[in-house]
Parts: C-alpha cells; structure tokens; sequence
C-alpha cells in the first residue's frame, strides 16, 4: 500500500509540474512604452489570457531605444510601441533582424506650442523642438514642409533632419530633443513636436496642435518580433487579441479620434 501510494502521488507531482512547465511556456514577455498605451496593450493581455491561456507579461519603458535592444537580445518577446519607418530605421542603424507580427494603431503626431495658438503667430528665428530619433524627426520635418514653413531637399526622405532643409525663409531654430522630454521642454521653446505617445499623458490634445498628422498617416504603429517568430502561435494569440473591438474601445476611450486602427 505505501509504495503504490509513493508512486501514485510521484505520478501526480509529475504530471502537476509537468502542467506547470506548459503552463509556463505559454507565456510571453511584450514591451510598451509607459503611458496609456500600455494600458491598451493590458486589455489585449486580458484577452489573450481569457481566449487562449496565454500569460502575457508586460514591461514597460521610458524611452524608444531600449524595447528594441531588449528584443534583440531576447529579453522581449514582442514589443508594441513603434511604426515602421523608426523600426526599419533601428535594423538599418543596429542590423537588428525584425519583423512586423501585425498592426496597432496610428497616432498622429502633432505641433505644440505654450506660447502661441496658430501658426501664423509664430515669430521669425522661433525655436522648434524636434523629436531626436530618426524617423520622428523626419515626421516633423516633412509636416511643416508640407505646410510651407520650410523647404526640404526631398520631402520624401523619411529620415530628414535639420541639415535636409533646402530653404528656411522664417530663420527657425531647431532643438533636437530625445521624445520623452518634449513635453517638459515645451514651455522653453516655441513650438514642439510631440508624439501622442507623450503628449496624452501630459494632457495635450490632438485638438490644440498647431499642426497635426491626418488619419491617412503612413506612420502606423506595430507588434515588432525577432524575425522568424511571426508566425509562432503565442505571438498570433497576442495579434489577434490586439486587433478586437475591446482594444479597439479601450484606445478610443484614452485616446478618442486620436487612435485609429492601423489593421482595418
């Protein structure tokens, strides 16, 4: 009696710590930048858990190059923050091997300003903070190309800086400053670009910028993955999650018009 109880209950410990070693690995680890997408990306870890027993851990940060460096070196399974253009830019600059598991949303970037209420009351030689990544940058600088405060030498070149202007006929200077301290520089200067990802949190609307993206942006956010791990079943777990009307509703709710859905 006592061996076959010894060996019923080793049975039982087995297969329990076998169920928990699967229960495990159907975990992934998925960056965020600190902020209300965050909160976006926990209704989709609800979801995720809820449909497919999925744990989904999310980390978050502060900044726009570390979630690429954690991906890279595996600390990460996924990361949520970024649109395609700064990603390719970081694989281009850092030969990280990615790839897009799926669409977010778009959020426009926009121009904001403490001291001014329209473009036109922008003053010759104003001082404009730029976001210092590569893209984001360009993102600004091609806006007020397009809105004629500026001349590019190829308003195509998604990775302009200040040194692409062709003409700058109202003698603007130019910050470059890293994404996250936008805000807080904003009253110093007369004019920055904020990525919404910042501007919410610091209670910037959409609605007040001087110069704002428009729904067609091509800057749409994405789940980033080491490449070759698109199409694992965990990682399409978490898309699908992502890509339901519930996240849909949450980003709507944080962000109002200002979220659109970059996969419809």
């Amino acid at each position: 009696m006592r061996k076959t109880l010894i060996g019923t209950l080793t049975a039982s410990a087995l297969t329990l710590s076998a169920g928990a070693a699967l229960a495990d690995e159907h975990a992934i680890k998925v960056g965020t930048v600190a902020g209300p997408e965050t909160d976006v990306m926990k209704v989709a870890a609800e979801i995720a858990e809820r449909e497919h027993g999925l744990e989904v851990e999310i980390i978050e940060f502060t900044d726009y190059v570390t979630p690429n460096a954690a991906l890279a070196d595996g600390s990460l399974d996924a990361n949520a923050y970024q649109h395609e253009p700064y990603m390719r830019s970081m694989v281009e600059d850092r030969g990280y091997d990615f790839a897009i598991a799926g669409y977010t949303f778009v959020y426009p970037i926009g121009a904001y300003s403490a001291k001014y209420d329209s473009i036109e009351e922008l003053p010759e030689g104003a001082t404009i903070a730029l976001p210092n990544d590569p893209s984001n940058e360009g993102r600004a600088l091609i806006l007020m190309h397009n809105e004629g405060l500026l001349t590019l030498q190829d308003p195509t070149f998604l990775e302009a800086t200040p040194l692409d202007i062709a003409e700058n006929p109202h003698d603007f200077e130019f910050r470059e400053i890293e994404a996250a301290q936008l805000p807080r520089v904003l009253p110093d200067v007369d004019m920055a670009f904020i990525n919404n990802t910042f501007a919410q949190p610091a209670g910037l609307s959409l609605d007040d910028a001087l110069i704002k993206e428009g729904a067609e942006s091509p800057y749409v956010n994405l789940i980033a993955v080491r490449g070759g791990d698109e199409e694992r079943e965990d990682i399409q777990q978490l898309v699908e999650a992502y890509q339901s009307e519930e996240v849909e509703a949450k980003a709507s709710e944080l962000f109002g018009p200002q979220a659109v859905p970059g996969w419809k």
